[in-house]
């Protein structure tokens, strides 16, 4: 079983990239599960057609510690897993403890038990957060893939950079790699170039370029993938492209983040070029 865990910037597309990514490896015929690491518990929502899903902490609240594991997922499109972790209530306790809990009570109620029947766990983390319980995913080994979704947009860039950080510091200990940066367009221009020349500063690829279509808001409107929601539309086959990828990838590298100076250069580089 591979597991992976999807960072980037808050915004940046991670839960639609990541959804639409699994759609297209569940399409393949591969069994996986999406764990939401996100108290707003919104990283399923497409596979599951829009349903309010309980959350683990939700359950854990409303039924003590006698949880099955039927009581903490579902299942979407296609088969795949979702659980959603949740969060404290507002203005509460620490989100990221949410994340434990939930990964701990997902490990001893045997969702990983059946290993050889499934074959990824997606890990959908919030925002650029590499600290406390927002790292379990990296720090304790619990993903050893990370993708991270980035645009042109200086903000993404930077966060992107700050996440290499975050995962040199845990690459030792627990044995997580980089597997590239997905660019998830904004239309920026030299977008892709731009991306592809951070990818080589930061030792790693851009494993795809997901070009910007309206195609992607209107599947969500309609609470859904956009290969579940038009299949036959040439977006849908960008995610599918994507998890090819994603499957046939076996760059895994310990990056190495860059300077403030040295991204800034690039940005200038970049954003003035043409």
């Amino acid at each position: 079983m591979r597991k992976i865990a999807i960072y980037g910037k808050g915004g940046i597309g991670k839960s639609t990239t990541t959804q639409n990514t699994v759609a297209g490896l569940a399409e393949m015929g591969r069994k996986v599960m999406v764990v939401g690491c996100d108290p707003k518990a919104d990283s399923t929502r497409l596979l599951l057609g829009g349903l309010a899903q309980r959350s683990v902490l939700d359950t854990l609240r409303e039924e003590g510690e006698d949880v099955d594991l039927e009581d903490i997922r579902r299942l979407g499109f296609s088969g795949i897993i979702c659980v959603e972790s949740g969060g404290p209530e507002p203005g509460v306790g620490c989100a990221g403890r949410g994340i434990i809990t939930s990964i701990n009570l997902l490990e001893q109620l045997g969702a990983y038990a059946d290993s050889e029947k499934l074959d990824y766990a997606f890990y959908d983390v919030l925002g650029d957060v590499v600290c406390g319980g927002f790292a379990m995913p990296i720090r304790e080994g619990k993903a050893k893939e990370i993708y991270i979704v980035v645009s042109g947009e200086m903000m993404a860039m930077y966060a992107a950079n700050n996440i290499c950080k975050g995962i040199v510091k845990f690459a030792e200990a627990g044995g997580v790699r980089l597997g590239g940066l997905i660019c998830n367009s904004r239309k920026v221009e030299n977008e892709e170039e731009m991306i592809q020349a951070l990818a080589v500063k930061l030792g790693t690829q851009m494993i795809h370029f997901i070009p910007r279509d309206n195609i992607v808001q209107r599947a969500e409107i309609h609470r859904k993938t956009v290969i579940d929601y038009d299949s036959g539309h040439p977006q849908a086959d960008e995610y599918r492209t994507l998890a090819k990828k994603i499957e046939a990838n076996t760059m895994h590298v310990i990056p190495k983040p860059m300077s403030t100076d040295e991204l800034e250069s690039l940005l200038i580089e970049y954003g003035l070029a043409g």
